[in-house]
């Protein structure tokens, strides 16, 4: 028996000839082939099935969730190390401040003290040193951190008080100091007439001299001898032009018969500072100028405060 098999189109169609020898077992091995094929595509189909099949829904979204907290958490976890990292940071700033002042503070004490700026040097960091220690001590976590940078505030903080109040103090020594008559009222002179008792250079009759008269060049500079607050700049009888210098505890100068007062009423100055010109008004046989010393309201000896240059 002949088989006639069609090719595609356009080709000539073949015929098999069922007698010829081999043909059946041609056939067999065929139909063997296609069977085992479709046999497998069967048994791969049912296995993702099974498997599909084995995994519950609830299990994956349990997953999902896990997964999802676990992101959070990590968020969290960022957000709260940042915090931190940012409130130490304010702190370090915080104390950087204080040591900034505690540092201006000790120089400015160094300076006032007259100390040695090799020994006191605050713009250097300490001199530290010792042995190497094979103990090593547990590391310190954030917390530890934080308390030992609050404990250092503190002490930033007292030791800014305490170098404040020093400051205060040795600067009020010193106004104090600066505010005690002292020295020369003239730049440039001599002495022409004591304290006391002396005969009047204009009547010749013995009278009572209440001050120091200082001699020198006309419009010579007359400067104080103590920081202080003026409260008399203007003509006075028998003085001429005066300059009147309250300097604080009770103490008080004058500098009389000046050719021009350069100060007014009220002016803050320090000591040394220019306050009027020497000169010969009121009464006056020449350029001088007239120097008192007024203590708790009672004109004193000048002399003494003369010697207690600086």
């Amino acid at each position: 028996m002949n088989i006639i098999l069609l090719g595609q189109s356009g080709k000539k169609p073949f015929s098999v000839n069922s007698s010829q020898p081999g043909f059946y077992m041609s056939l067999l091995a065929i139909i063997l082939i296609f069977s085992a094929g479709l046999l497998s595509v069967g048994f791969w189909v049912g296995g993702v099935a099974q498997v599909n099949k084995s995994i519950d829904p609830r299990i994956v979204q349990q997953w999902k969730e896990t997964v999802e907290a676990q992101k959070r958490a990590l968020a969290e976890s960022k957000k709260n190390t940042q915090a931190h990292i940012n409130a130490l940071s304010q702190r370090l700033g915080e104390l950087q401040a204080h040591v900034y002042r505690v540092d201006a503070l000790g120089s400015r004490l160094t300076e006032m003290a007259k100390l040695d700026k090799g020994e006191f040097n605050f713009k250097q960091a300490p001199a530290l040193g010792g042995p190497e220690n094979s103990i090593e001590l547990p590391a310190a976590n954030s917390s530890d951190v934080i308390a030992a940078l609050d404990a250092l505030a503190l002490q930033l903080q007292d030791r800014e008080q305490q170098l404040s109040s020093l400051e205060s103090m040795m600067l009020y020594g010193e106004l104090q100091e600066e505010a005690l008559p002292a020295g020369r009222p003239i730049t440039k002179g001599w002495m022409s007439s004591f304290y006391g008792a002396r005969n009047d250079p204009f009547t010749g009759k013995r009278h009572f001299h209440k001050g120091i008269d200082f001699a020198g060049k006309m419009g010579s500079d007359v400067v104080s001898v103590a920081a202080g607050v003026i409260t008399w700049s203007g003509d006075r009888y028998g003085y001429g032009k005066m300059v009147e210098v309250d300097h604080g505890n009770g103490y008080a100068t004058r500098y009389a018969h000046n050719s021009e007062n350069v100060v007014k009423l009220g002016d803050k100055i320090n000591k040394g500072q220019l306050i009027a010109k020497m000169g010969s008004s009121g009464r006056s046989t020449g350029p001088h100028v007239h120097f008192e010393v007024v203590k708790n309201g009672r004109v004193v000896d000048p002399q003494k405060y003369l010697a207690a240059t600086r």
